[in-house]
Order: structure tokens, then C-alpha cells, then sequence
């Protein structure tokens, strides 16, 4: 069975869809939620769902390797971002090579890149007019928002929509594909 780790620092919401999705599921399993704020929704969603949880510290994150050791010592084979904020280190990016994934609540390469999280992307979508935005899962290298495409899914915008209407018509493409696309990769 392949044991994935989701990172998250916010709700939870995409994470919690992801647990529900591979509960029943007998090649992958969700073992382990990590996150780097002891405050983040995610930790109650995990406690409710009946994953395990761990939180770390910067100093954790980037000074030391406590939380590859986390990932070791519970066989993690798989990585899922799912609003988590910090860019990962070099040593988990080698450690864990093409299989840490994250998503990102926009068509990249548009609207990627430090800063560009939740709501400041769907505001900048709206303020430029475009005409379109989306999800695009992809991924992780030592950038923000860099790594290798794997799968992108659009949503219209129109004249009339809020940061607010396009975030929502966001999280509905992610509810949706995100769980699917992971279990593609396996």
C-alpha cells in the first residue's frame, strides 16, 4: 500500500476531500497530516477523520531534517500540498523526487510565484479580466509554483464575477480533480 503525507497551513477543506476520497481505497492510504501551523482547521479535520497529525516549526522545517524523519519513520512514499504556504526545502525535494504535488488555484504559469495563494490570485484574476481561471496541479522543484505541470482544469469568468464567485468556482474544480489526478499517479 503507498502511503501518502498531505502538508497543509489553512482549513483543511481540500485535504479533508482527499481523505474521504481514498478511505475506502486499498492501494493508497492518507497516513500522516503535517502542518506548520498548530491553529490550521487541517488539525481537526485529521483528528476528526482519524489521521494522524503532526506540527512542526520553521526551525523544524529548515534547520534540521526532524520532519523528513517524520515522513521515514511512518514509510511516507507520496506528498500532496494542499494549501500549504512555505516552499519546500532542497534535502525533502531530493529525498522525494518527482512525488511531492501541490496545487495551485490558478492557471499557471499565470498568477504563480511568492504571495500568489488564495485570494490574492482570484483578485488579481479579476482585476486583469480574464476571461478564464482554473487549477493546475503540478509537480514541487526548489521554486514557487515551477515544477512540471500535470494537469490543469479551466472555469469561465465572467464580467460580473468577485474574487469571492472565481474562488469558489476554483475550489469546485479542486474538490473535484485533485483526489482523481493523485490517484492517476499511482
Amino acid at each position: 500500500m503507498s502511503k501518502i503525507a498531505i502538508f497543509a497551513s489553512g482549513s483543511g477543506s481540500n485535504a479533508e476531500n482527499i481523505i474521504n476520497f481514498f478511505k475506502e481505497n486499498k492501494k493508497i492510504e492518507i497516513s500522516l497530516v503535517f502542518s506548520n501551523n498548530k491553529n490550521a482547521g487541517v488539525i481537526q479535520r485529521a483528528v476528526n477523520l482519524g489521521v494522524k497529525h503532526h506540527i512542526f516549526s520553521r526551525t523544524d522545517f529548515y534547520n534540521s531534517e526532524k520532519v523528513l524523519q517524520k515522513l521515514k519513520s511512518n514509510n511516507i512514499d507520496f506528498i500532496v500540498l494542499a494549501g500549504f504556504m512555505w516552499l519546500i526545502p532542497e534535502y525533502l525535494i531530493d529525498a522525494y523526487p518527482n512525488t511531492i504535488i501541490n496545487i495551485h488555484p490558478a492557471l499557471l504559469p499565470k498568477y504563480g510565484g511568492k504571495g500568489m495563494y488564495g485570494m490574492n490570485v482570484h483578485k488579481a484574476v479579476v482585476e486583469n479580466r480574464d476571461p478564464e481561471s482554473g487549477i493546475t496541479i503540478h509537480y514541487v522543484n526548489k521554486e514557487y509554483d515551477d515544477g512540471n505541470i500535470i494537469f490543469q482544469a479551466k472555469c469561465k469568468v465572467k464580467a460580473n464575477d468577485t474574487p469571492e464567485t472565481v474562488a469558489k468556482k476554483v475550489h469546485e474544480l479542486e474538490y473535484e480533480h485533485f483526489p482523481k489526478v493523485i490517484e492517476q499517479l499511482f
